[in-house]
């Protein structure tokens, strides 16, 4: 399966080099794209540049419509957008056609709320003067996305774009271009105009740094590891150009002692466990109160070892590949730290590489510290730690020892208590008694080294508009 470079409403790049794809769960090739560089890059820039004058200027209600039908047409091609997921990140296909009803999502939410993007009149001080805040969008969006979410970290950027009046340009990472593809060709069959959407593939130093060396690109927004949003943060300055990070985690989960024990351990299950636990806001590490320690851990260790290792196209599989050996040398580092560190293996601990990809158990750590690498660094692996804590304070206290600050979890059926934790928490979102917390409609974001603004929400669609001043003497 070839695919090309989409600029300016064709599909281009039949002379480039080829980049392939491969499939983690087993290393076949599942495809190949074009590898795209500056000059391509250069063309799609002008072409959002050119499309932005009149696409800016349609009606909400218009650009819509056209948003609608781009949901409507993922519904209808779920399935085959799902496996294209699998065959490339390795996700279970329960999974994949998950995240393909999450990511139309985000399209059908910001088809809404583009129509609700309101300026205001200000009280004048003098009789002869109005005061109008106006609202409008920012520009040409340039968007850098993730492997893990391939589809729905697309969306997620793409709706509120579109909605506010941007055009936009997405870079998808080598590991996982397909789906972009997969979704540019669907907005094709959906009709929007030429240079509104644009997608480039290749090498991602050379896409990124012309992105970001160009004045005609307003905004860059990206997801991805902190060390590469910093420098796309740096790049920024010779252009002060507007930037949206969503950035590295390191998700905490405090289990307090008057918490509902069964659903904590299946919350944070789902939550660790999820894309083999390759997600920015999974639990990472685990601080449960003394009292209820050893029964938390069993219950949860009863939870993981229901799960199944294997393709993401088999079914019942719950736990897919990890996406590449560097990924797996990380969990396998880290598990092998903490148990030499005295950490106890309580269910798993073992990873395997067999028919070109590797696979990790489900795995439940305890006794653990923050001496521990895995207490410290993202894991981006199926592997939770549990540290037990005295108290609320020293739970906060641990959690937010930390560079990091996108998600944090906390369990307790108490309202005072999960008040003042959920307050004392130093992060951008919080799951009280919730271990999947993302929704279109609710802003999702970092603080710290985490990121900058929010995706989203109200807030992200406020990410893609610039506000005029307008102060009228009569």
């Amino acid at each position: 399966m070839d695919k090309f470079l989409f600029i300016n409403g064709e599909w281009t790049g039949k002379g480039l080099e080829r980049i392939e794809v491969f499939n983690p769960a087993d290393g076949s090739v599942v495809g190949s794209v074009a590898a795209g560089g500056k000059e391509e890059t250069q063309e799609a820039i002008s072409a959002a540049s050119r499309a932005f004058s009149s696409w800016s200027r349609l009606s909400a209600y218009d650009r819509a419509d056209y948003l609608m039908k781009l949901h409507d047409l993922m519904i209808e091609e779920k399935e085959e957008l799902a496996e294209i997921m699998t065959k490339e990140m390795g996700k279970p296909l329960k999974e994949s056609l998950g995240e393909v009803v999450y990511a139309a999502s985000f399209l059908k939410w910001f088809a809404e709320e583009g129509k609700r993007i309101y300026g205001r009149t200000i009280p004048s001080y003098a009789e002869n003067k109005r005061m109008q805040v106006l609202k409008q969008p920012i520009g040409v969006v340039a968007a850098i996305t993730p492997w893990n979410f391939p589809a729905a970290m697309i969306t997620r950027k793409l709706g509120p774009a579109l909605a506010a009046g941007c055009t936009f340009i997405v870079k998808p990472p080598k590991e996982t271009p397909l789906s972009a593809i997969k979704l540019v060709e669907l907005s094709e069959k959906a009709g929007f105009p030429k240079g509104v959407i644009n997608l480039i593939t290749g090498s991602s130093s050379v896409i990124g740094g012309e992105l970001m060396s160009s004045r005609e690109v307003s905004k860059m927004t990206f997801t991805g590891s902190t060390e590469i949003g910093k420098k796309l943060i740096e790049q920024s300055a010779a252009t002060v150009k507007n930037v949206s990070m969503e950035l590295g985690g390191h998700a905490p989960a405090i289990v307090l002692d008057d918490a509902d024990l069964k659903k904590a351990a299946a919350g944070v299950a789902a939550s660790k466990f999820r894309n083999a636990g390759q997600t920015c806001i999974c639990i990472n590490r685990v601080y449960v109160h003394e009292k209820i320690y050893e029964e938390f851990i069993e219950l949860l260790a009863a939870e993981v070892k229901k799960l199944k290792v294997g393709n993401g196209l088999e079914e019942g599989t719950d736990i897919g590949p990890i996406i590449n050996k560097e990924g797996f040398d990380k969990i396998k580092q880290h598990v092998e730290d903490a148990v030499q560190k005295g950490a106890v293996c309580v269910a798993g601990g073992n990873g395997t590489q067999q028919d070109g990809g590797c696979f990790f158990e489900p795995t439940v750590l305890k006794d653990v510290n923050h001496s521990m690498l895995i207490m410290n660094e993202e894991t981006f692996g199926p592997v939770v730690p549990v540290q037990k804590i005295a108290s609320d304070e020293e739970g906060v206290r641990l959690a937010n020892d930390s560079l990091f600050g996108l998600a944090a979890y906390v369990y307790t059926e108490s309202m005072s208590r999960g008040t003042r934790v959920v307050e004392g928490l130093q992060y951008g979102i919080i799951g009280w008694n919730d271990g999947v917390p993302s929704a279109a409609q609710a802003p999702f974001g970092g603080m710290k080294e985490s990121g900058i603004g929010r995706e989203g929400g109200i807030e992200g669609l406020e990410a893609y508009l610039e506000t005029k001043y307008v102060s009228i003497e009569l």
